[in-house]
C-alpha cells in the first residue's frame, strides 16, 4: 500500500456514447445512464443522483432497466443488478454485445456477429441460461432493435447494410424483410399510432414507415446536420417527432404538416446519443457524447423548446485544477472553454461558472456558443479571503492578451477585464493573487509584469528591470509568479532561467538568481518561502527565496514534468510527468518516499488543504480523479513502509463508483464486497497514539444513559388520564343511574394475568440470553466489535433494562454463587470495559455505559471478591488513559489562555 490510494472520479455524467434507459416507478421517473464501467441512476424530477452502480471489468456498451433490475452489457457478458447488487452474469455471447432490448419480462441481447439471445428474469433470481436464440445471418450486422407496439413476440432489427428484418421471437422465425433506403440504419422507434415506426439513417434522412403494409408515409431530411442518431415521438397529443444528429442539433418535425417545426441549435457539443419524450408530457430528455443530460420543455406559444434542467461535466479534458473552499470544492478549467466548480462532497452542487448570457448572445449574433465563450484557460489563481467583497479568481486564457476576473460567490464572470499596458501586445501566461486578496499580478509572454487592483480593475504599477535593454521584467516569457505571505515580495520566473525577487509595494528589483537552464513551471509555498522550479532537463530544484540559495534537487522523472504542488504543511512536494508517474518527495529527508504509475499520463495535480485528498487530471479523460491520503489514517508514520526511490507502484485510475474492486481482490474475495477506502480507520483496532476514538453516536443517546432517572421523573405524568366524553362504538358499555356511559372492561381472570406475565418474562429472558451469549462469544475471541455495535443499536432504556437483567436478587446463599450466570456476565462485562478502555475505542459511549453499569452493579461488585481484582485493573486502565487525555487537554487550555491574554 502506498501513500495515495484510488478513491473515486467526479465530473462524469454520461460516458461511452451509450443510450440511456428511462422507466417510471410509481409517481417518479428515473433515468439510468452509463458512466464508463459503472452506471448512475438519476431522478428526473431534479436530475439528482439517487444510485451509483458498482464498477465492472470493462466499459458498458448497452444498458436496460426494469423495475429494480438493471442490465449492463460489457464486452461479451451481461451483468444483472438488483439495485446495486449483482445477482447474475449472462455469458453466452462470443462477440461484443452492442444492444439490449427490454421485451416484457425478457431481455434481448444482440452482438456484433448478428447473434440474438433471449433471457428471462422472472422470479427472485434471473436465469443464467438463455431461453432462446436466433441468428440474423452473416451479411446482416445489427445496429438497432425495437419492439413495435401491439406486435406480439415480434421485434424489428435494423442493419449496417440498410435492410430491416421483422422476427418472431417465440417461433424464432423471420417474418418479413424490409428493403430499407440504401443507407445504414442508426435508430428505430415505435410511434403512438399503430403499425407506424420511424427509422433514422446515416445519410441524415428520417423515414416514417407503416410496417403492416410496408409503405412509407413520409420522410424528412436534415443532411446538413449529419447522421440521424436518435428519434422520439411526442405522446401527449401533439404530432411531433424529435430527431438528433451527429452535429449535436435536435430537430422537431410536425407530422401533420409534414415539415420542420423547430430546431434546438447547439443543444449539445457532441453527437446526440439518446432522445426520449416523457409519457403524456411536453418534456424531452436528451443525452450526448459531451458528458451531459438535458431536459427540454415545450411550453412557449410558438412551440419552441427551452432548457428546463440539465446536468453536465467537461466535454473535453480539463487541463488545470485547484482545490477551493477548505477542500470541499475543486475549480477546473477545461479545453472545452468551460470553467467549472466541482463539489467533492455532493455532486449535485457542481456547476459551470457563467460567462453572462452566452446562449442569448450566440442566438442574437447567429453564431455558435463556442465562438462566444472565452478561449481555454491555461492558468488561474484564486483566494478566499475576499470572496464576499469582490472578485477572487483570475484566469489567463490561451492566446489572449487580457485576463478575466470571476466572482465565486455568485458563480459568474466579473465586470473587469485586466489588460496590461505594455507597448507590445502579447498573451498573458502567468497570474497570482496577493495574500491579502486585494491585488493580482499578471505576467505576459513578452516578459511584462503588471499589478492590478481587483476591486476597481485599475493598474497599480509595473515591475521593470532597468538593466534590460527592453523596458520589461524579463527578456523572455514569464512562466510563473508568486507572492509571499506578508505582501513584502513578489517572485517571478522567466523562461530563460532567471528568478527575480521584487519589492511588492515599490515594484523595484531586490535580488535575482540565475538557474542556468530554462524553467517551464514553478510552485511556491507561502508559509515557508520555498520555491520549486521545473527545469527543461526534467529536474526539480528547490530554492529558499529569503537567502536565494538552492536547498534541494530531485531527479527521477523520465519525461516532461506537467505539474507540481506542495502539501499544506510544506513537508511534501508532489510532481507529475508525461511518463505516467506521480512522485512524492519528502523535503526534509531530501528523497523520494513514494511513486506510482498510471496508464494515462497526469496533466495537473492539486492537494487539498486538509491533506486528505489529492486530485489529478489525465490525458483524454473528462473527469477529475480523487486519491485518498492513507498516511493520515495509519498508526505508523514510518516512510519506509511506502515505496522506495527505485520502486514505482502500478495502480489503476480511481473508478466513478468508490466500490471498485481490483483484479486481485476479485480473485481472492469473490464472495465478499469490497469496502471503500473512504473510512479505513473504522476497522482499526490500534488507534493513533495518545488519542481516543469517539463512537460518532448522537450526543443525546449516550448522555441519556447517565440521566435516565431524571428523565423518568421528568416524564412522569402530572395528572391521571381523563375519562373520554364519548365512547367509541366498538367498546361495550352499560347505562348507569346517573345517565353516564360506563365502559364494561373485559373480564380479567387469573389465567389471563398469568399468561401476560409469562409472555413478558419470556421476552425479557430472550433479550438477556442474546445479550449474554453475544458477550461471551466476543469475549472468547477478544473481538468486541459485534458486541459494541449491538450496544449502539439499543435505545437508552433498552440498554438500561439489559444491564438490570444481570442483577443478582437472591445472593444470600453463598454456595454455588460463583457459578451463577449473572455473575459470569458481570465478569465478562468488566473484561469488555478493560479492553475498550485499553484501546480507547468509542470513548464517550463506553464512559456512559460504565457509569450506568457501576450504578446498577456497584453493590454486587463490592460483596464479591472475585470481581474486585478486575475492578482494580479497570481503575488502573481508566486512570492511565484519562491522565494522557487530560494532559493534552491541559496543554491546549494553557496555550489558548496564553494567546487570549497576549497583547499583539
Amino acid at each position: 500500500m502506498g501513500i495515495f490510494e484510488p478513491f473515486r472520479a467526479i465530473g462524469y455524467i454520461t460516458a461511452g456514447g451509450v443510450p440511456f434507459s428511462v422507466q417510471r416507478l410509481g409517481t417518479e421517473t428515473f433515468v439510468t445512464v452509463s458512466v464508463g464501467k459503472a452506471f448512475h441512476v438519476y431522478n428526473c424530477a431534479k436530475l439528482n443522483l439517487v444510485l451509483a452502480g458498482p464498477q465492472l471489468p470493462k466499459k458498458i456498451r448497452a444498458i436496460a432497466c426494469y423495475k429494480d433490475y438493471t442490465f449492463a452489457a460489457y464486452g461479451s457478458d451481461i451483468a444483472v443488478f438488483k439495485r446495486t447488487d449483482q445477482v447474475a452474469t449472462w455469458i453466452r455471447h462470443e462477440e461484443k454485445v452492442n444492444m439490449l432490448c427490454l421485451f416484457g419480462e425478457y431481455v434481448l441481447s444482440a452482438d456484433a456477429k448478428g447473434n440474438v439471445f433471449m433471457w428471462a428474469f422472472r422470479g427472485a433470481e434471473p436465469n443464467t441460461e438463455p431461453v432462446g436464440s436466433i441468428s440474423l445471418g452473416d451479411k446482416f450486422t445489427p445496429t438497432c432493435i425495437m419492439h413495435p407496439d401491439t406486435y406480439l413476440n415480434k421485434v424489428i432489427v435494423g442493419s449496417e447494410e440498410g435492410p430491416l428484418q421483422l422476427w418472431n421471437i417465440s417461433t424464432k422465425k423471420k417474418v418479413y424483410d424490409f428493403n430499407g433506403w440504401n443507407s445504414p440504419v442508426r435508430c428505430c422507434v415505435s410511434s403512438p399510432a399503430l403499425d407506424v415506426v420511424a427509422v433514422g439513417c446515416s445519410d441524415g434522412s428520417v423515414h416514417v414507415h407503416n410496417v403492416r403494409y410496408d409503405e412509407e408515409l413520409m420522410s424528412f431530411n436534415h443532411q446538413i446536420r449529419g447522421a440521424v442518431t436518435a428519434l422520439s415521438f411526442r405522446t401527449d397529443g401533439q404530432p411531433l417527432l424529435a430527431s438528433g444528429g451527429s452535429s449535436g442539433v435536435i430537430s422537431i418535425w410536425n407530422l401533420e404538416k409534414r415539415r420542420l417545426h423547430s430546431v434546438i441549435r447547439e443543444a449539445h457539443d457532441g453527437s446526440i446519443v439518446s432522445l426520449h419524450f416523457f409519457a403524456n408530457e411536453p418534456i424531452l430528455m436528451s443525452s450526448a457524447a459531451d458528458n451531459s443530460i438535458k431536459m427540454w420543455i415545450f411550453d412557449s406559444n410558438d412551440g419552441d423548446a427551452r432548457l428546463l434542467r440539465f446536468r453536465s461535466g467537461h466535454s473535453a479534458p480539463p487541463r488545470c485544477i485547484r482545490f477551493y473552499g477548505n477542500g470541499k470544492c475543486i475549480l477546473s478549467a477545461g479545453q472545452d472553454r468551460a470553467f467549472r466548480l466541482f463539489s467533492v462532497i455532493q455532486d449535485q452542487q457542481s456547476r459551470e461558472l457563467s460567462q453572462r448570457h452566452v446562449a442569448k448572445r450566440a442566438k442574437r449574433l447567429r453564431v455558435k456558443e463556442e465562438e462566444i465563450k472565452l478561449k481555454p484557460v491555461v492558468t488561474f489563481d484564486c483566494a478566499e479571503i475576499r470572496v464576499r467583497d469582490w472578485c477572487n479568481v483570475v484566469t489567463c486564457h490561451m492566446d489572449t492578451p487580457q485576463a478575466y476576473v470571476w466572482r465565486l460567490q455568485n458563480f459568474v464572470i466579473g465586470e473587469h477585464v485586466l489588460t496590461p499596458s505594455s507597448s507590445t501586445v502579447t498573451p498573458i501566461k502567468a497570474c497570482v493573487i496577493s495574500a491579502c486578496g486585494n491585488f493580482t499580478i499578471l505576467g505576459t509572454e513578452g516578459g511584462w509584469i503588471e499589478k492590478f487592483n481587483l476591486q476597481s480593475g485599475f493598474s497599480r504599477g509595473s515591475y521593470i528591470d532597468t538593466s534590460l535593454a527592453m523596458q520589461c521584467a524579463h527578456d523572455g516569457e514569464v512562466v510563473g509568479l508568486a507572492c509571499n505571505a506578508t505582501n513584502g515580495a513578489l517572485i517571478s520566473a522567466g523562461y530563460h532561467g532567471d528568478i527575480k525577487v521584487w519589492d511588492f509595494k515599490t515594484c523595484k528589483l531586490k535580488s535575482r538568481l540565475d538557474v542556468g537552464k530554462s524553467v517551464t513551471k514553478i510552485a511556491f509555498h507561502r508559509p515557508n518561502g520555498l520555491l520549486a522550479t521545473v527545469a527543461g532537463d526534467m529536474v526539480l530544484i528547490l530554492f529558499d527565496t529569503v537567502s536565494m540559495k538552492m536547498v534541494r534537487r530531485f531527479e527521477g522523472h523520465t519525461d516532461r514534468i506537467t505539474d507540481l504542488c506542495f502539501s499544506e504543511d510544506g513537508k511534501w512536494l508532489i510532481s507529475s510527468s508525461m511518463d505516467g508517474t506521480l512522485r512524492i518527495w519528502d523535503i526534509s529527508l531530501a528523497r523520494q518516499i513514494d511513486a506510482m504509475h498510471v496508464d494515462v499520463s497526469i496533466t495537473s495535480v492539486s492537494m487539498s488543504p486538509n491533506m486528505d485528498v489529492l486530485a489529478t487530471t489525465h490525458v483524454d479523460q473528462n473527469g477529475v480523479y480523487l486519491w485518498v491520503n492513507q498516511s493520515l489514517f495509519s498508526a505508523s508514520t514510518n516512510t519506509e513502509n511506502y515505496g522506495s526511490g527505485k520502486h514505482v507502484r502500478n495502480v489503476c485510475l480511481p473508478a466513478v463508483s468508490s466500490t471498485e474492486r481490483s483484479e486481485e481482490e476479485q480473485v481472492q474475495n469473490s464472495g465478499e464486497s469490497y469496502k471503500s477506502s473512504i473510512k479505513p480507520f473504522v476497522m482499526m483496532d490500534h488507534q493513533i497514539p495518545n488519542l481516543v476514538t469517539l463512537s460518532l453516536l448522537p450526543k443525546s443517546q449516550w448522555q441519556s444513559l447517565t440521566n435516565l432517572d431524571i428523565i423518568k421523573v421528568r416524564n412522569k405524568p402530572i395528572e391521571p388520564p381523563k375519562k373520554p366524553e364519548k365512547a367509541p362504538f366498538f367498546l361495550p358499555s352499560v347505562p348507569s343511574l346517573s345517565g353516564e356511559i360506563l365502559f364494561e372492561p373485559p373480564a380479567r381472570t387469573e389465567e389471563t394475568d398469568i399468561s401476560t406475565t409469562k409472555n413478558t418474562n419470556h421476552k425479557m429472558s430472550e433479550l438477556s440470553s442474546h445479550f449474554s451469549q453475544l458477550l461471551q462469544s466476543c469475549g472468547e475471541t477478544k473481538n468486541y466489535l459485534a458486541f459494541t455495535d449491538y450496544l449502539k443499536g439499543l435505545s437508552p432504556s433498552s440498554l438500561d433494562m439489559e444491564l438490570r437483567m444481570l442483577q443478582i436478587i437472591d445472593d444470600e446463599e453463598s454456595e454455588g454463587l460463583e457459578q451463577r450466570p449473572e455473575l459470569q456476565s458481570i465478569s465478562s462485562l468488566l473484561d469488555y470495559f478493560i479492553h475498550e478502555l485499553s484501546f480507547r475505542n468509542n470513548f464517550e459511549f463506553v464512559q456512559a455505559v460504565l457509569k450506568l453499569f457501576l450504578k446498577i452493579h456497584g453493590e454486587t461488585i463490592r460483596r464479591h471478591s472475585m470481581l474486585q481484582s478486575k475492578v482494580k485493573k479497570l481503575l488502573e486502565v481508566q486512570s492511565l488513559v484519562w491522565q494522557k487525555i487530560d494532559k493534552i487537554f491541559q496543554g491546549a487550555r494553557c496555550m489558548v489562555t496564553f494567546l487570549s491574554n497576549s497583547q499583539f
